[in-house]
């Protein structure tokens, strides 16, 4: 009986835990956001360096979490403007915080939101980024689509993950993966999700001994 105890608890907290990862809430979703800017942030200086960004940039950030990649967007478009979007208000009001004096500055706008619908007009940004988060996105197909009206002509969109399937050591995620119930793609299935968005010039990149990926396309 104890044993059964245990064990349904242990699955309790594993259920809580994966739901904090996906969409994180309340108090303790705020500190797991926070986490995941000082996790992600190696991940996101590497996968930014095939990302071009000019100075005067309008880029949005899809699912920005804790808002660090935002940050570091915004550093480098000192001229430009910066949207950060997310599905979780926790993670909102981070991204907020993490950004205050870029948002005070007019530099940088937050909001909640779905991929699903992006609140912006067509054709606006010059650059767009999702940094650990579309193996959540709801409709991959559909939401890259949704990426790619959002997008300017001539725009760039990347993918950056620490995983993809088949990749080094990648065999280590397949069960975290499945309980997650998150999108595990292929290094081909990434170049194919976004040609058959309509996108161009797609590869996709890969850092030495890591199970890193960067899918990235432009609107041609």
């Amino acid at each position: 009986m104890v044993l059964a105890i245990k064990i349904v608890v242990g699955l309790l907290l594993a259920f809580w835990v994966f739901r904090q990862v996906r969409k994180p809430s309340g108090p303790l979703g705020s500190r797991v956001v926070q986490a995941m800017n000082r996790t992600h942030s190696a991940l996101t200086d590497w996968g930014l360096q095939h990302v071009p960004v000019e100075k005067g940039s309008t880029i949005l950030d899809i699912g920005c979490g804790g808002g660090r990649t935002v940050q570091k967007l915004a550093s480098l478009a000192p001229e430009g403007k910066v949207h950060g979007i997310d599905y979780s208000q926790a993670s909102v009001d981070a991204s907020r915080a993490t950004n205050a004096r870029e948002i005070e500055a007019g530099r940088v706008q937050i909001q909640l939101g779905s991929v699903a619908s992006l609140p912006f007009p067509d054709r606006t940004f010059d650059v767009i980024t999702a940094v650990e988060t579309h193996y959540y996105w709801p409709d991959l197909p559909a939401n890259v689509r949704e990426v790619f009206r959002v997008l300017k002509p001539g725009g760039t969109f990347a993918l950056i993950a620490e995983t993809y399937r088949g990749g080094w050591l990648g065999t280590l995620y397949l069960v975290p993966m499945k309980l997650l119930r998150a999108a595990h793609l292929s290094d081909a299935e990434h170049r194919d999700l976004l040609t058959q968005a309509g996108f161009t010039d797609v590869v996709t990149m890969h850092a030495p001994r890591k199970n890193w990926i960067c899918a990235r396309g432009r609107r041609a």
